[in-house]
């Protein structure tokens, strides 16, 4: 596993965590954080949210999906700065920037393991054979192979 795709999958871990606690008992955390308890049914909403993005990250990793991983850095550092807004506007409470933190960190530690991944050097067998290779004999392609069709 690349180090990207460990960085997601970690995210995912704490999106895991996170969404049940926003769906089934969001006011434990909000007063945690020193945020004004709710009875809006958006933050649990928020929490479903949560979850199937770590669903999306889980899978991303899973398959490295640098396209996927390289998008979550730039998502995730919009989360950061949305909430400093919010926070800014006296639209949330100061303590929602906490959370943008731990998604900036997170999409910073993605990108410099994506940068890490991009200069590593890839052993010929782990890069296995190239997929539009056709081989001796046969008059599909490696990919067509192992496809189901």
């Amino acid at each position: 596993m690349s180090r990207s795709a460990f960085s997601a999958k970690v995210f995912a871990v704490y999106l895991f965590v996170l969404s049940p606690v926003l769906v089934f008992a969001p006011n434990f955390l909000l007063t945690m954080f020193g945020i004004a308890p709710t009875s809006e049914v958006w933050i649990r909403v928020v929490g479903v949210i949560a979850f199937n993005l770590g669903v999306y990250a889980w899978v991303a990793a899973r398959h490295e999906s640098t396209s996927f991983l390289e998008a979550s850095v730039y998502t995730r550092g919009s989360v950061f700065c949305a909430f400093v807004v919010f926070a800014l506007m006296g639209l949330a409470s100061p303590m929602i920037v906490l959370f943008g933190m731990i998604d900036l960190c997170g999409g910073l530690w993605t990108w410099y393991a994506l940068r890490a991944d991009a200069r590593a050097p890839v052993p010929a067998l782990a890069a296995g054979p190239h997929p539009a290779r056709r081989w001796p004999g046969n008059e599909k392609t490696a990919h067509e192979a192992r496809s189901f069709r």
